[in-house]
């Protein structure tokens, strides 16, 4: 009888494990302003290059340059910054919050503010993003107020969801923020599905859904693709590499080749890497997904290169599984400062006038944590009435609830 190899499975190892040097040697970053910006009607087949590139603006002097520069004016850029800003304070804040035992979890955005909060401003007030639980940046950039935000989070008798999400899972139809799934991959679908539904209605509003490097790998994510390419549905699909998903290195996901944007080519779909923490270019990237989206070209897939600095949650201890050192390692930067050196560089910025910035946005999300708080919990003894268990969710109250309701006065 022939002999035959044993089959063996490969499974993907992290290059480092806590206490080795960070490595970021696969992370290859172009030249800035290097990538060519090609017209929004291009043949996707002739940019399959740009799944594999990363496009930035933003070079180590701190200079906005090459075809994807001089879509912002100097106010525009200090609105961003300061958005950005807000995000941070706000994240510092809620985090003290959580080990204060004021709310029961929280996810920090650190590391990762330019990728919300740039993309919100390429939109139109009715289109709708379908998120994860890392895009905040799309309400605090379009002025959703924060302390309905910490309602949210802490649960209070304020709170817009009324105690039916976990915290920091906000939504909000009029700043097109539908509601967060601990599902990730489900917003894939779902943008898919409601930007097909505003094509079919005649309507203009686009729609963007969000996924991180992570969840990838569920099924949703590829029936997404199957349904945005066939129907040219006008979305923009995001994916936010933060390489790291809740404790496992993205090759999980990846397989270890390849790039999160080169998935999209073999759907015909224009795929495009940015770098997630140059504000400019996740703005110019977003604008010209938007414009052909809005111009019946079909879908967009972004993958964003970015770090997640904190924990994936609250309930996560990153030492576990990665360098303590890795985030300062991490060759693209700081958001924040990036920006800021930009802005100082035209002169339009100053470190004074930064350091005064961070005082007063920090007095500012103190004191909307000081409103949140006033509100205390959703109930006494953290119990939700029956009027908040069931209203909202019949079409038709049942009998044995609305008796319940009458009796407890309702």
């Amino acid at each position: 009888m022939d002999e035959f190899s044993r089959l063996s499975l490969h499974v993907p190892e992290p290059a480092v494990r806590p206490g080795d040097l960070p490595d970021f040697s696969n992370v290859k970053i172009p030249k800035a302003g290097s990538v060519p910006r090609p017209d929004v009607d291009v043949d996707p087949e002739e940019i399959r290059d740009l799944a594999y590139s990363i496009i930035r603006v933003l070079n180590r002097e701190g200079e906005a340059v090459g075809p994807w520069a001089g879509f912002l004016s100097d106010e525009e850029l200090l609105t961003g910054l300061r958005h950005m800003m807000l995000l941070r304070a706000f994240d510092a804040r809620m985090l003290m919050a959580q080990r204060q035992g004021k709310t029961s979890f929280y996810m920090q955005h650190l590391g990762e503010e330019a990728v919300s909060c740039a993309f919100r401003k390429a939109l139109r007030k009715g289109d709708m993003n379908f998120p994860t639980y890392r895009q905040a940046g799309l309400l605090i950039a379009d002025d959703y107020p924060m302390v309905e935000m910490m309602n949210q989070i802490f649960s209070n008798e304020l709170d817009p969801c009324h105690g039916r999400q976990l915290p920091v899972m906000y939504t909000s139809k009029e700043h097109g923020f539908f509601t967060i799934s601990g599902n990730l991959a489900t917003q894939y679908v779902q943008a898919v599905g409601w930007a097909m539904a505003s094509a079919i209605k005649n309507d203009t509003r686009i729609a963007a859904g969000w996924i991180g490097d992570g969840s990838t790998a569920e099924s949703d994510f590829h029936s997404a693709l199957v349904f945005a390419s066939t129907y040219k549905a006008p979305v923009i699909l995001n994916i936010v590499n933060n390489q790291w998903a809740i404790s496992t290195f993205q090759g999980i996901a990846r397989g270890g080749s390849g790039t999160f944007a080169a998935r999209g080519l073999g759907f015909g779909i224009p795929a495009l890497r940015v770098d997630g923490n140059d504000y400019l270019a996740v703005y110019a990237v977003a604008r010209w997904a938007a414009e052909r989206a809005r111009l019946n070209l079909g879908p967009t897939l972004i993958e964003y290169v970015t770090y997640r600095v904190g924990a994936h949650s609250t309930s996560d201890d990153p030492s576990a599984y990665r360098p303590k050192t890795e985030s300062e390692a991490w060759p693209l930067g700081d958001p924040v400062l990036r920006l800021k050196k930009h802005l100082i560089l035209r002169g339009a910025w100053s470190e004074e006038r930064h350091a005064q910035a961070e005082a007063e946005i920090m007095d500012e999300v103190i004191q909307a944590q000081k409103e949140a708080e006033r509100h205390g919990t959703l109930h006494a003894g953290g119990r939700p009435s029956v009027r908040d268990i069931f209203e909202g969710v019949y079409a038709e109250m049942p009998p044995h609830i609305r008796r319940q309701r009458q009796k407890a006065g309702y």
